[in-house]
Formats: structure tokens, C-alpha cells, sequence
């Protein structure tokens, strides 16, 4: 038995294993055969590699994979409120979002077993999907707000209290929409779409899928992409959204898409009358303060294997380090400023320049760059 046909074997069990679709499974399976056939020609080496690349993907996507939702609202509270400071409103539109989402599942959950009966009086399947997109429907978060402001953070802190996987995709200089829809296999270097990438590197055809900075992507591309995100967050179409790779409908209505901007001017109207526009404030100096003070100090000294030993603060300094360039509406820059204080920091321990160290309005020049 050569090593095609082993690898042939290998992928029939895999295909039966990961529940496709029968009518996609009959697909590929033909295709299996035809590279049995053609495993001795040589011309063919290129096509059979295709086929078993597209193969490949089809068994390893998410078909009927899927993380339980832990909508615990308590949990979800701490959860916000150990990630981020401030920020209240936006955190109870979000608690107010879960919230419903919790409501509707268990409102479906009942309803599943009471009212939906088939013509045999047991609930049918169709009708458990259809219930079950009823209650994943909710309006879609789109946190509108300046750079630095958490809106990446808040994101996967929603896929954290839910217990789902987080799918993160770039729209920031985007300039074709086959980066999202998938290339056509006629092509030889035909690649699948972005989300169907991100639902196999999830494992589950439910997670937190993060569209990130949709209002940044390349003007010329912009109404191609916009006419993808509108199939993408209607619930009407993103039942069936066909990837032009894998060439069959992937249902994507379990997946919960949240959005992310820096404002809505280039985004199109179609596509905002699908999103709900949450805005992220700017955050003052004494925010600012007790975020670097709380927040981002203690975390870049763990990574930086520094301890509450080695670096302190003088209360004075810290207006200055949170506004060492100006103005900024977000923590970018204050984080690069400790990020570089904790380095230098740990330079000077390994290098014998001492184990404590404190930064004061008198030696602040030695520790930051910018004074």
C-alpha cells in the first residue's frame, strides 16, 4: 500500500468522524477516489495536491463543534472589572447584552421541549435550529472609540465571561474582500477567507469573532468589503455564508461578531444599520494613574521578572509618566513608557547595578527617554 493510499484512508476516517454535511461529504469523498486514480501520474502531482489541501480543510472545521455559553452575569461583572477600569457605561451595555442573550437561550431551552413538536409529536431538528437562531440573535456590539481606549481588551473579556474561544480579524489595511470570502480553487494559489480560517483556529463554530477596526480598510476595496460584512452580520445570511474556497454554505449564525472603530464615517449605512454603536471614552489623567498603577505596572513587571522588590514609584512622578509626549486619549503611550522603565530595569539587575530601584522627580531622566 503506498503512502498516497495510506494518506487517502487516513482522510475517509477523518471526514466521517468530523460530521460534514452529506452533500459535501459525497463531494470529497469523490474526490478521494479520483486522486486514487490518478496516484501514477505525473502530471497530476499538483491537482492531487490541491485536493488533498482542500480536503484538509473541510475535516478540520468546526462542523458541529461548539463551547457552551457560561452566561453567569456575576461572573461576567468580575470579569470586566478585573480587566478594566472605568469604563461603566460601556460595561452595563455589555452586562445588559449578556443579559438578554441569557434570556433567550433559556426562554428557548424551554420552549424547545414544550411547544415546537414535529408531525410525531418529537421536536424536530429544524425546528431546534430555528430556535436556536432565534436566540442567538442580538444586536451586534460595535465599540466606537479613540486608539488605546480597551476596545481589543473588552472584546475577549466578552468571549472570557461567555467561555467561548476568541477569533480576532484585522481589517486595518485590508484591500481585498477575498481576504474575508475565501479565492476561487481554479486558482492555484487559492487560499480560504479569513473567517473560516479563524473558526479552525477557534475549534468551535461559536466563538467571539472580533472584526477590529472595520472602518480602516483600503478605499478602493471598501464597498466589496462592506457588502461581505453585511452578509456577515445579518442573521439572515450568515446562515448559509459561502466561502469561495471551500465552495459550500458554513453556517455562521451561532458566532457572536463584535465589532470594533475609531468613528463611523467610512463605515457603510448598511452595515451600521446591523451594529449597535457602544462609545469608548477617553480617559483622564487620574484614570490613567490608577490604571498604570493597577493595571498595566504590575502586569509588564511580571513579564518582565521583576517584582515589588525591585521597582517603585515615587506618588509624584506619575503625572509625568502618564503625559510624557501629551495628550493621548488612550494608554498606548503610557504603556510603552512603563514597558521601557521595566526594561531598563531589569537591565540594570542582570548587569549588578543593584536589586531596588526608585524612580523620582530627581532621577526620572535615567529611567525615561523622553525627559
Amino acid at each position: 500500500m503506498s503512502e498516497l493510499t495510506d494518506e487517502v484512508s487516513a482522510l475517509r476516517k477523518k471526514i466521517a468522524d468530523a460530521h460534514v454535511p452529506k452533500e459535501l461529504e459525497v463531494r470529497v469523498l469523490g474526490n478521494l477516489e479520483e486522486i486514487v486514480r490518478l496516484e501514477n501520474d505525473i502530471t497530476a502531482r499538483v491537482h492531487i495536491e490541491q485536493i488533498l489541501r482542500y480536503t484538509d480543510w473541510v475535516v478540520h472545521l468546526p462542523w458541529n463543534m461548539r463551547t457552551p455559553d457560561m452566561l453567569d452575569l456575576t461572573k461576567a461583572r468580575d470579569i470586566l472589572n478585573r480587566h478594566h477600569y472605568g469604563l461603566q457605561p460601556v460595561k452595563d451595555r455589555i452586562m445588559e447584552y449578556l443579559a438578554v442573550l441569557k434570556l433567550n437561550m433559556d426562554r428557548w431551552q424551554n420552549d424547545s421541549t414544550t411547544t415546537v413538536k414535529s408531525t410525531s409529536g418529537e421536536i424536530s431538528n429544524e425546528a431546534k435550529l430555528s430556535h436556536a437562531m432565534l436566540a442567538k440573535r442580538a444586536p451586534i456590539l460595535c465599540l466606537v472609540g479613540l486608539v488605546g481606549t480597551g476596545k481589543t481588551t473588552l472584546a475577549k473579556s466578552i468571549a472570557l465571561a461567555m467561555g467561548r474561544k476568541f477569533v480576532r480579524i484585522p481589517f486595518g489595511g485590508m484591500s481585498d474582500a477575498l481576504d474575508l470570502r475565501g479565492q476561487s480553487r481554479v486558482r492555484p494559489d487559492a487560499e480560504i477567507g479569513l473567517v473560516l480560517k479563524g473558526l479552525r483556529f477557534a475549534g468551535s463554530k461559536n466563538p467571539v469573532m472580533l472584526l477590529d477596526e472595520i472602518d480602516r480598510v483600503a478605499e478602493h476595496a471598501r464597498g466589496d468589503i462592506m457588502g461581505v460584512l453585511v452578509e456577515l452580520l445579518d442573521p439572515e445570511q450568515n446562515a448559509a455564508f459561502t466561502d469561495h474556497y471551500l465552495d459550500y454554505p458554513f453556517d455562521l449564525s451561532e458566532v457572536l461578531f463584535v465589532a470594533t472603530a475609531n468613528n463611523t464615517t467610512n463605515i457603510a449605512t448598511a452595515v451600521l444599520d446591523r451594529l449597535e454603536p457602544i462609545q469608548m471614552p477617553s480617559y483622564s489623567d487620574e484614570e490613567k494613574t490608577v490604571i498604570a498603577k493597577d493595571y498595566v505596572l504590575p502586569q509588564l513587571m511580571r513579564e518582565s521578572g521583576l517584582t515589588s522588590e525591585n521597582l517603585s514609584i515615587d506618588p509624584a512622578i506619575w503625572p509625568k509618566l502618564v503625559r510624557p509626549l501629551g495628550y493621548d486619549a488612550g494608554i498606548r503611550s503610557l504603556e510603552r513608557t512603563m514597558n521601557s522603565l521595566c526594561r531598563k530595569v531589569a537591565r540594570m539587575i542582570v548587569e549588578g547595578k543593584g536589586t531596588k530601584f526608585r524612580v523620582t522627580p530627581e532621577n526620572i531622566k535615567e529611567y525615561i527617554d523622553v525627559y
